[in-house]
């Protein structure tokens, strides 16, 4: 290695090695001394057929000598530089654990699962169980079970998606009382949440799919009274208020009798306002006395046992309760909106 120490081509050398400082470099530094083309070192060797016999020997093992030197300098010096090229990245993704963590954004439930959510609580504070059932049902159990025959009108009301001849998007979720009292036999007291589906057009009020609450208690001596003060005792609950209900007479195929079930107006407290048209109260539910021909359809005996059922549309329970406008912004998933809850 001393004789090549003083070798202009290794003082050249070393002075271009140590001015590396990124990877490229070195790159560079290896094409210009020992690229076979156009290397300074190649050309040497290249020359060593124009040098005198006598000193070829000695002139060749110096090129020699010199090259070896030059390929462990640049793998030296290759280390050294991923070693420094390492060490900045550790240093740049060092974390500091005395600092403060970073905290991602938290979501929050949807105002339907929410409420969906406080309703099941109150339904089960109040004794009823809590089932689900099928999105996809059957002729059957969305019409013909509940009263509702081939040929009746209300099926032209219902504006149904349909799959296939007798399969079906429920419209409902009374199919979940049919299901219920085909298996056990009373007392039956449930609620049957879930998603249901209508040819409704989209606005402020309506929508092809929106959630619904399906109640039914069957047992003796089971009256409109009873299903009064449940309905009173569970809004009560929902909206921590004095609220008043009252039934109206109306018509629905599976209940006898029917009747639509009104709430004094919590926008207004039963005053009077833009809501409830200045008459005080709110249009919240249909319900009723379960139809005879019902209970014969599953097997119970109507003059055994009597029953109440309702629907309650959850998302039209969610205008009220969290007095939104227009139902088309539980669907939207705008953030804005959802961040309130």
């Amino acid at each position: 290695m001393d004789s090549i120490d003083s070798h202009p081509l290794w003082v050249q050398f070393k002075t271009d090695l140590e001015a590396c400082r990124e990877l490229g470099d070195l790159s560079v530094v290896r094409d210009r001394y020992l690229s076979r083309q156009r290397g300074l070192l190649s050309l040497e060797l290249r020359r060593l057929g124009s040098v005198p016999a006598e000193r070829r020997p000695a002139v060749g093992q110096t090129l020699n000598e010199l090259k070896e030197a030059m390929v462990q300098a640049l793998e030296r010096r290759l280390q050294e530089l991923k070693a420094a090229e390492e060490e900045r990245r550790f240093e740049a993704e060092r974390i500091d654990v005395s600092l403060p963590g970073y905290f991602p954004p938290r979501g929050s439930p949807h105002p339907i699962a929410r409420l969906w959510a406080e309703m099941a609580d109150i339904f089960v504070r109040m004794g009823f169980e809590v089932l689900t059932g099928p999105e996809v049902e059957t002729d059957y159990y969305n019409f013909e079970a509940l009263n509702i025959p081939a040929d009746h009108p209300a099926r032209d009301d219902q504006d149904t998606f349909y799959l296939s001849e007798n399969v079906l998007l429920r419209t409902h979720t009374s199919p979940g009382q049919i299901r219920t009292m085909e298996k056990r036999r009373p007392p039956v007291r449930i609620a049957v949440p879930g998603r249901v589906f209508r040819r409704d057009a989209a606005d402020a009020t309506h929508s092809p799919m929106f959630h619904q609450v399906e109640g039914l208690v069957v047992d003796r001596n089971i009256s409109l009274a009873d299903l009064k003060g449940s309905l009173e005792t569970f809004f009560r609950e929902l909206f921590h208020a004095d609220i008043r209900v009252r039934l109206r007479p109306s018509y629905f195929p599976f209940v006898e009798p029917g009747a639509e079930v009104d709430i004094s107006c919590v926008f207004c407290g039963g005053e009077g306002c833009r809501v409830c048209k200045r008459s005080g109260w709110v249009e919240v539910l249909g319900a009723g006395m379960v139809h005879p021909r019902v209970f014969q359809m599953v097997g119970y005996d109507p003059e055994e046992v009597t029953g109440y059922a309702w629907g309650m549309g959850i998302d039209r329970i969610a205008l009220f309760k969290y007095q939104i406008d227009d139902i088309r912004l539980l669907f939207e998933n705008d953030l804005r909106f959802l961040r309130q809850f």
